[in-house]
């Protein structure tokens, strides 16, 4: 399946692999993140500078972008390490806003632009393996999962809906988010103990979830939808 693909959070560090492998697979990206990350998106894709926590400004871009047949939501960030009893009510609804309450905005903007298609969200292994110190974010990532069952439900059989979750990968991610932090600044762990934790033995690059992104979308995955793909390695096996 080619078409236009929007891929909200394409300036991160996996939207940007996307970015170039879609259009390799013959999809049109476009690109949406915030004002101040698009200008690391790659020369000659459409670039639109959106608030993913604001629906108005999703609406908006939904409706200037028109017909669609693929939409990607890479958005989400990280804050800090806490116990989840000791996290700071602002910081919850931060993190619960910009993972999960953001998906739900995006998701409701763009299905009605999609004809035909299929939508991917972004979910993650914290949000079904749980892990000291995640708190917000994994209830948000467990949330993400949830919400694509709902849509894939209510959107069928016109839409496929499914999701990716992805383990720890490589990309300034893992130091606070596209946008959010220095890219070239230590990471929040250390990769090489976390890889030694990993059956195939290394940390996720990109392109490790680039390629099931674009299978969900393609019509090899056809007959799928509600699902979450877990790519993480073999660190966690449901």
């Amino acid at each position: 399946m080619t078409g236009v693909l929007t891929i909200l959070g394409g300036c991160g560090g996996i939207g940007r692999h996307l970015v170039t492998a879609a259009t390799k697979s013959g999809w049109t990206p476009v690109v949406l993140d915030l004002a101040a990350s698009i200008v690391a998106h790659p020369p000659g894709v459409r670039a639109v500078a959106v608030d993913a926590t604001d629906p108005y400004s999703l609406r908006a871009a939904a409706a200037g972008i028109g017909s669609l047949k693929g939409f990607v939501n890479l958005c989400g960030f990280m804050g800090a390490s806490k116990p989840v009893a000791d996290q700071e009510p602002a910081q919850w609804n931060e993190l619960i806003d910009g993972n999960l309450t953001s998906a739900f905005h995006a998701a409701q903007a763009f299905a009605p632009h999609l004809k035909g298609g299929s939508m991917v969200m972004t979910g993650s292994g914290l949000g079904h393996f749980a892990r000291p110190g995640y708190g917000a974010y994994a209830v948000a990532k467990a949330g993400i999962a949830a919400l694509t069952r709902q849509f894939a439900l209510e959107l069928a059989p016109d839409i496929r809906v499914n999701a990716v979750a992805p383990g720890a990968v490589d990309t300034a991610f893992l130091r606070g988010g596209t946008g959010r932090s220095d890219e070239a600044q230590p990471s929040r762990f250390d990769p090489k103990a976390h890889a030694d934790k990993i059956p195939l033995g290394r940390i996720a690059q990109p392109d490790d979830v680039t390629g099931p992104i674009l299978f969900l979308l393609s019509g090899a995955a056809g007959y799928m939808t509600g699902q979450t793909l877990h790519i993480n390695g073999g660190a966690y096996m449901p």
